[in-house]
């Protein structure tokens, strides 16, 4: 059975920084991949990172590029979203999640089978 355990969330200023933890556990996929994803109240929910599990691939949405950063740790089966420089409008709900198959695309929410519970992300003015 695979879990995913998300956390790491909380209340930071603008600027600053926090660091998202997922971790996996039971994934026995061949060529899988760690999405995070984020939803803001009265908005969809958006894919804004992503790694592969076979090469170490990453994706990262226009929105967070060049301020966030995914990188996995393979021993811990803990795969990182280091977010930097935050600003107000990041607030909102991160999730990480599995895709069973990564077929090297952005992540999509319909792609992905097995999620974390979420954690709040909150960044004052």
């Amino acid at each position: 059975e695979v879990q995913v355990v998300d956390s790491g969330g909380g209340l930071v200023q603008h600027g600053g920084s926090l660091r998202l933890s997922c971790v996996v556990s039971g994934v026995t996929f061949e060529n899988y991949a760690i999405g995070w994803f984020r939803q803001a109240p009265g908005k969809e929910r958006e894919g804004i990172s992503c790694i592969s599990s076979r090469d170490g691939n990453t994706y990262y949405a226009d929105s967070v590029k060049g301020r966030f950063t995914i990188a996995s740790d393979n021993a811990k089966n803990t795969v990182y979203l280091q977010m930097n420089k935050l600003k107000p409008e990041d607030t909102a709900v991160y999730y990480c999640a599995v895709q069973e198959w990564y077929d090297g695309t952005e992540p999509r929410e319909f792609e992905y089978d097995y999620w974390g519970q979420g954690t709040q992300v909150t960044v004052s003015s």
